[in-house]
């Protein structure tokens, strides 16, 4: 315990009264011509410098400060990933203000919930197709002031253009610049930088207000534990809702001068990987699955032979991965095979795929499944877990590139206290934590007690070397009509294995028997079924051909053959739809939905215990 509060301490010295603002001055000075942030123009890619990027942040402040933002006041930000969404978001905290990206999902309800709730004074937003989301919601807005439009503005008393915005604080600021450098330098390290929103997966969402101090302490403990070179390569393309990538690509790359490129859309990632080669890389489980589901179509169509070879070559990278893991023994043959196999193959299929320069790639938000980690293994890529919150600011466990276990989420971070309390919930104290719910006292009261530990409702167990593993959340476990207990997540995560099946649901709280409702990969099953000459016109037909019936019985026995008895699914439905954010079944962070799928499957699932007593 000495050593972690000693840490502590050392990295609290560190960053002590740092802020946003300043580190942003800082590296400017420091790396004045570094590329910063790039945004897809045509076949290339249109560049900010360091130096550049606080020019336009101070800008943009002097814009906000014009149109009346007072310290405190929060700016609502809803746009796809581009360097406007970062600018804005610091012109915003520069001004004083508060940064607090919504999610793209929101109905109109939830975004005028969040707006009143964080007391939006600003909105910045992308174009017409974000706008449509807060019409509704305009008119009970009262607080709003101004919404500023990338794209599209209205002609509207109430409207400005991004333009304009930029036009106004570049003419102030030239007039004077003192009262902007007045308000950067008056934000201190115990201000609010942004308000973040719980995904929803339960009620309504609710605010989560992280302090500079709060992003700065997990930016250094990342910084410790990914060990990555300064002005580094990244891609920015989750949501800034996303803690993850509001740390990844919006505060770590203030430290490191690093190179953010934006990718607008995700089903440009692939060709965005190609032409940045990431040296880090986050992706949520659905997103590393989509990728090896896309690489394995594209094996599949290689001769025998070449197929063969690829399997030699990447069962020579697992048994690598798996011998560099702590505690593990990496022998001289191990290593001579992995050695060999990446010179003729592995390194060559890495870069197709953009990861021949990734020094740090990792998974969080929900279990990635062991066979997805298995297969970047064997690519000779270490897909590594973290785990944390949004109320943590991120991670505050996390595998090292040089320090992990696979089918863990790692160790506790620099200077963090973890512990796993008596019923077996997961405890964390430390910097990270939140001070509470933004509005929500009693919400706050269950979320950190008296002593500083935030429940983080997780259930989850450590080994004797201090890795960390998440079995399920707390009121998700499923506890049978027998009195046992399950966890959902371990069963999902099991038929997921199998190429075809998209999206699955574990359920069987107080019945007999667990029983499963899953869905076909769009991406994948089309493919799968033309490639076997399988007729079909939609996916809800295919999911009702007896091939695919038959394929995914298979995949139901081989995920049942390695689960308990009690955790073997006895009956399932395919369904003929896909599950995502916007259909509703699927969070923003892609997690599930349960209470949103319970119930709109319910006749679905009780027809599985048709007959069961």
């Amino acid at each position: 315990m000495t050593d972690v509060l000693e840490i502590r301490a050392e990295i609290e010295r560190e960053i002590a009264g740092l802020t946003v603002c300043e580190q942003l001055r800082r590296t400017a000075e420091r790396h004045p011509d570094a590329p910063a942030y790039s945004d897809p123009q045509g076949d290339g890619w249109a560049t900010l410098t360091y130096a550049e990027a606080r020019q336009r942040v101070l800008e943009i402040a002097a814009g906000f400060a014009a149109l009346g933002l007072e310290p405190g006041d929060a700016v609502a930000l809803m746009m796809v990933n581009r360097s406007e969404h970062v600018l804005a978001d610091l012109g915003a905290v520069h001004a004083g203000g508060v940064g607090c990206t919504v999610y793209a999902t929101f109905a109109p309800d939830q975004i005028a919930y969040v707006a009143a709730d964080v007391g939006a004074r600003y909105a910045v937003l992308g174009g017409p197709a974000d706008l449509a989301r807060w019409r509704p919601a305009l008119d009970r807005l009262d607080g709003l002031r101004k919404v500023v439009m990338l794209e599209g503005a209205p002609d509207d008393e109430r409207f400005l253009s991004w333009q304009d915005l930029l036009d106004l604080g570049r003419a102030r600021l030239a007039e004077d610049p003192a009262p902007v450098e007045a308000r950067w330098r008056a934000v201190t390290a115990d201000d609010v930088v942004t308000v973040l929103y719980t995904s929803g997966t339960t009620g309504r969402p609710k605010g989560v207000p992280l302090t500079h101090a709060n992003v700065l302490y997990e930016v250094a403990a990342t910084d410790r534990v990914t060990r990555l070179p300064e002005r580094g390569t990244q891609i920015s393309y989750l949501t800034y809702a996303h803690i993850a990538e509001r740390v990844l690509s919006l505060y770590l790359p203030l430290v490191k001068a690093s190179h953010v490129s934006f990718c607008t859309d995700l089903a440009g990632l692939g060709a965005a990987l190609g032409q940045v080669r990431p040296m880090l890389f986050f992706g949520v489980p659905r997103v590393w699955e989509k990728m090896m589901a896309r690489l394995q179509a594209v094996l599949a169509t290689q001769p025998e032979e070449r197929q063969a070879a690829v399997r030699r070559a990447m069962a020579a990278g697992v048994a690598y991965v798996e011998a560099c893991q702590f505690g593990g023994a990496l022998t001289p043959e191990i290593e001579a095979a992995y050695q060999e196999a990446d010179a003729g193959l592995l390194s060559v299929i890495r870069g197709m795929i953009g990861f021949d320069r990734a020094e740090w790639t990792a998974t969080g938000a929900a279990p990635l499944p062991a066979e997805v980690q298995r297969f970047y293994a064997g690519l000779g890529l270490k897909v590594i877990d973290v785990y944390g919150m949004t109320e943590t600011t991120g991670a505050f466990t996390g595998n090292a590139p040089d320090c992990y276990r696979l089918g863990t989420v790692g160790r506790a971070e620099p200077g963090v206290e973890v512990r796993i309390a008596e019923d077996g919930e997961i405890l964390t104290r430390s910097p990270l934590n939140t001070r509470g719910y933004l509005n929500a006292p009693d919400a706050t009261a269950g979320l950190v007690d008296a002593d500083g530990w935030l429940h983080t409702g997780d259930i989850g167990t450590v080994d004797a070397d201090g890795f960390y593993r998440v079995i399920d959340r707390k009121k998700e476990l499923i506890i049978t009509s027998g009195g046992e207990n399950i966890s959902p997540a371990e069963i999902e995560n099991r038929l997921k294995e199998h190429v075809l099946i998209g999206q699955a649901l574990a359920y069987g709280d107080n019945r007999p028997y667990p029983v499963a409702v899953l869905t076909l990969d769009a991406d994948v099953a089309p493919g799968w079924a033309r490639a076997r000459g399988i007729a079909f016109a939609s996916l809800a037909e295919l999911a009702g051909h007896p091939e695919v019936l038959k394929e995914v019985e298979a995949a139901v026995e081989a995920a049942n053959a390695r689960l308990a008895r009690v955790q073997q699914v006895k009956r399932w439905a395919l369904l003929g739809a896909e599950w995502t954010a916007e259909t509703e079944e699927l969070t923003p962070s892609l997690k599930l939905k349960r209470r949103v799928i319970h119930a709109r499957y319910a006749t679905t699932i009780e027809a599985l215990y048709g007959d069961a007593t």
